[in-house]
């Protein structure tokens, strides 16, 4: 591999350390042999002994405790009681004698699983609002390694490369074709981070479509990505696992749940993964990360969970490659369109995308009586990384000799603005979000009240280093062969802190600055009141408040630089549901919904959030109007739900490519349906399947020409299938097999449409089985078609998806 200058140490740990770290948990005690005879560990979210049916209250605003207090896993879902907490994990009915295992959700089927935290306290399908859900069995069967990889499973979602001169990487999703960077929570709280998620934690994860700032806060226009990670719970259980594959791939994994008394229990979860990225030259990812957590109180009226998370991640950045226009067209598409080899990567030693995440999480739950339970969650965080990425553009020139003379096309890897520079981010954030649901009748009416505020503070500095330009802005070129790249750049030198500071970045209205740093407070409140005229009959209002104060300053670096600014906004957002539940397996609902999204709110994740133009700038404000259907069928087994949506957007804001902020109170529109089938269709044979169709225009704009064009990243159509039959499942030879379809439209990358990315087409397959009760191997494939796909998208660049990749997994549960 190319040599690299490393400028910032993260104390690296290697994949045998990681490893070791996380394996020194691992005890290897007996359990139950029934968990492994029907596929599922003892906190397996998918599969019930005996094909046992949890039913679902349609009046009911939330579980009721039990006469006898059942187990539950530190999240409050009821689970069975544990019979003995030895080698066996044989569990108890908390209303019965019968022995089973029990476990919360329906395999496939994405109805019965539950949102994940206290703001909303019904399962999906009493959820009055288009949600996707990845459940763990999906993951499990697909071998998901990131969060990237799990939300490949839901339509409409696309990610993107970053903006501009902040050099943004890390998760940057969009969903409906809007930005939600800002907008991935864990457990119900933001996660304020930049940086790639690994999914070793995660239990399953869900995406709420559409505004939702009633109950997440400001941003929100095109939904919420909410993951709901592995918590301690009563019983014991321990997995490990390995897989290896194509492009070094190696990767480890650890799962240990060990009961201590009768109500309290440890669990730990590690992860050490070293890969290259196949397809794309020089690309790699080595890192590990570990979740420990602690939960007190299991099955009592009160219970306390702390979890701490730590990742640590050391990858080169990918900025793709160019979007070029051909001579003689309109369209831009990417190079590799015109024969451009998609392997190339125009990075050099210097790109280094280097993080450290710890999170420390506490969940206090406490049910007052039947009627009255309180929630308190907190959260702190603090993110290190040093970023350095090349930016490759190809324009004029390079675009002519590309097609006359390839072999004289040259690429120049500081892109717009001299391209992003190399900066250390030092953030750190506090969250707690306290709130109440109460139960209660006023005469024949039933009603739940969810009350509460949040409350949030982020801090983000960056550290700027510049290269050793000559001149203002960088007139030395650092430039490569399009054809054939090289990292090596003969002269570039990265200077120390404060050296060369007149080659950093000049950003209009902020200069060549050496110091940035923004913060942001949140303060909101929050009341929602669901009330039942009927048993089959209920309405939802409710509505947020919140007041936003946010921050930003530039200084140091050449004469001239430094400015200051700040902004202090207070917004509204109510919501208004109706909800039609004839029997506990339909509901048709109507949701009206707003979300606000100020200037600013990406503190972490974007490059100049205020600017002296800017500051005045009005909120963005969003609107959703959705009806939609749930439907359980065939006893709970398989789930289907469709909806049809109106999203609107005003006051849009938008980031060109030398990442300047600008409202043209430009209005967006965003309509369509989605649809959904999950479950069982027969016994051993699950399914899940989603398709979404958009019709998503600019509706107004100071922008004449971009008037009725389609907004940029919004797929017209896409769809998502994954589809496992078991044989045998309880013989030595049995035997899983199946594979999926993931599909998207070709998208825009701008307004004003002149720069289009092709179709997504990716056909993905597994085979395993499992051995010995506890053992099982397994084979995945990912893009058998070896087809050109791109994966992060931005107006002037994409990145090519992973070519043809296999990766092998042995893994054991007990």
């Amino acid at each position: 591999m190319t040599k690299r200058f490393i400028r910032y140490s993260l104390k690296r740990t290697s994949l045998t350390a990681g490893l070791t770290i996380a394996c020194t948990a691992l005890n290897t005690q007996g359990a139950s042999a029934a968990a492994a005879e029907s596929g599922a560990s003892p906190d397996h979210h998918g599969v019930k002994a005996h094909h046992r049916i949890k039913k679902h209250s349609s009046v009911r605003p939330a579980s009721q405790p039990a006469a006898v207090a059942p187990a539950v896993s530190a999240a409050g879902t009821t689970v069975a009681q544990p019979l003995n907490t030895s080698k066996n994990t044989t569990f108890i009915s908390p209303k019965s004698n019968e022995e089973y295992l029990t476990v919360h959700g329906q395999g496939m089927n994405i109805l019965h699983e539950d949102m994940g935290f206290s703001r909303m306290p019904q399962d999906v399908m009493h959820t009055a609002q288009t949600v996707n859900v990845v459940p763990k069995l999906l993951m499990e069967q697909q071998n998901v390694k990131s969060l990237d990889e799990a939300l490949r499973n839901v339509p409409g979602i696309t990610a993107s490369v970053g903006e501009g001169e902040g050099g943004m990487s890390g998760d940057q999703f969009l969903i409906r074709g809007f930005q939600a960077q800002n907008d991935i929570y864990e457990n119900g709280l933001r996660d304020f981070g930049v940086y790639t998620r690994d999914s070793f934690y995660y239990d399953h994860v869900t995406v709420i479509k559409g505004p939702s700032s009633e109950v997440f806060g400001n941003g929100t226009t095109g939904g919420a990505i909410n993951i709901v990670t592995k918590m301690p719970h009563l019983g014991n259980s321990y997995s490990d696992g390995f897989s290896g594959g194509s492009g070094q791939y190696y990767r480890g994994t650890v799962d240990v749940n060990q009961q201590i008394g009768e109500t309290t229990a440890i669990r730990f979860t590690g992860m050490g993964n070293e890969n290259n990225v196949v397809g794309r030259d020089s690309v790699y990812s080595h890192r590990w990360g570990i979740d420990p957590s602690i939960a007190f109180g299991l099955g009592r009226p009160t219970t306390l969970t702390i979890e701490y998370f730590h990742q640590t991640d050391n990858r080169i950045p990918d900025y793709g490659i160019p979007v070029i226009t051909k001579p003689g067209t309109t369209i831009g598409r990417p190079a590799t369109q015109f024969g451009l080899n998609r392997n190339n990567w125009y990075g050099t030693n210097y790109d280094q995308d280097a993080s450290n995440v710890d999170m420390l999480t506490a969940h206090l739950k406490h049910e007052m009586n039947s009627h009255i339970s309180f929630f308190d969650d907190l959260r702190g965080g603090k993110y290190d990384r040093y970023f350095s990425a090349s930016q490759p553009g190809c324009t004029g020139s390079c675009v002519t000799d590309f097609f006359t003379d390839p072999e004289a096309a040259q690429i120049n890897r500081r892109g717009h603005l001299g391209g992003p520079e190399p900066y250390q981010q030092d953030d750190w954030s506090v969250q707690n979000v306290f709130s109440m649901v109460a139960k209660f009748n006023t005469g024949s009416i039933k009603h739940q009240v969810i009350a509460g505020w949040d409350v949030s503070h982020i801090y983000d500095r960056r550290t700027n280093y510049a290269y050793n330009f000559n001149g203002q802005n960088g007139t030395q070129a650092d430039t490569t062969s399009l054809l054939n790249p090289s990292a090596y750049q003969p002269g570039l030198l990265l200077g120390s802190l404060g050296q060369y500071s007149g080659n950093l970045v000049n950003i209009s209205g902020v200069g060549h600055a050496l110091y940035k740093t923004g913060s942001a407070t949140d303060a909101g409140a929050f009341l929602s009141d669901q009330v039942w005229f009927t048993p089959w009959f209920s309405a939802t209002a409710g509505f947020r408040w919140d007041n936003w104060n946010s921050h930003y300053s530039a200084n140091g670096g050449t004469a001239g630089s430094g400015v200051s600014y700040g902004q202090n906004q207070t917004m509204f957002n109510p919501t208004v549901k109706l909800m039609y539940t004839p029997n506990d397996d339909t509901m048709i609902y109507f949701n009206w919904a707003q979300s606000t999204t100020p200037l600013g709110l990406y503190v972490t994740n974007s490059s100049e959030p205020l600017k002296a133009g800017t500051q005045g700038f009005k909120p963005e404000r969003s609107s959703l109007y959705e009806i939609g259907a749930k439907y359980n069928a065939f006893h709970g087994r398989m789930g289907f739900t469709v909806s049809a949506f109106r999203l609107e957007k005003g006051n849009a804001m938008q980031t060109d490519s030398n990442g300047d902020v600008s409202s043209s109170s430009d209005r967006q529109r965003n309509q369509g349906f989605e649809l959904s089938a999950s479950g069982e269709i027969l016994r051993n044979w699950n399914v899940i399947a989603t398709y979404a169709y958009y019709d998503a225009k600019t509706v107004a704009s100071l922008t004449a020409a971009d008037v009725g064009k389609r907004i940029q990243y919004a797929p017209k159509n896409s769809a998502t299938f994954w589809t496992t039959y078991t044989i045998a499942p309880s013989k030595p030879w049995n035997l899983t097999f199946g594979g999926g379809l993931t599909w998207r439209n070709g998208v825009w990358l701008d307004a004003a449409n002149t720069q289009r990315v092709p179709s997504t087409v990716e056909w993905d397959a597994m085979i395993s089985h499992s051995f010995l009760k506890h053992w099982k191997v397994a084979m995945n494939g990912y893009n058998l078609a070896n087809r050109l796909n791109y994966g992060s998208l931005f107006s002037d660049r994409v990145t090519p998806s992973v070519g043809r990749s296999f990766l092998f997994n042995i893994s054991a549960s007990y």
